[in-house]
């Protein structure tokens, strides 16, 4: 039951965080950042990447490059250093980061 309630709480941070960066973005589709899987459309919009981008997400190995260059690219498109984006690797840190790019007041 822990496990459940903690598990719901990283999803709905975490969601919180990527809806608030598309909307710094001005994304028309930030909505989608609250449904499991549909989050890949804000994230690649957020990032500037076509949205074919989503099929290399669910190539083992590669989504994982893929997944810290599209926070890269994110950092950078918010005004941030894009080698911040290297700090997803760091786990806590990467919901501190997620914390910061969405909450800050910078664009």
């Amino acid at each position: 039951m822990v496990i459940m309630v903690i598990g719901l709480a990283v999803y709905i941070y975490s969601s919180l965080c990527l809806y608030l960066i598309a909307k710094k973005r001005n994304l028309d589709e930030a909505w989608a950042a609250w449904i499991p899987l549909l989050q890949m459309w804000p994230l690649m919009s957020a990032a500037g990447k076509p949205l074919w981008w989503i099929i290399l997400l669910f190539i083992p190995f590669v989504n994982a490059v893929i997944g810290i260059y599209l926070w890269m690219c994110i950092a950078e498109n918010l005004g941030r250093n894009k080698w911040l984006g290297l700090l997803m690797l760091i786990p806590v840190v990467n919901f501190v980061f997620m914390g910061v790019l969405a909450f800050s007041k910078s664009e």
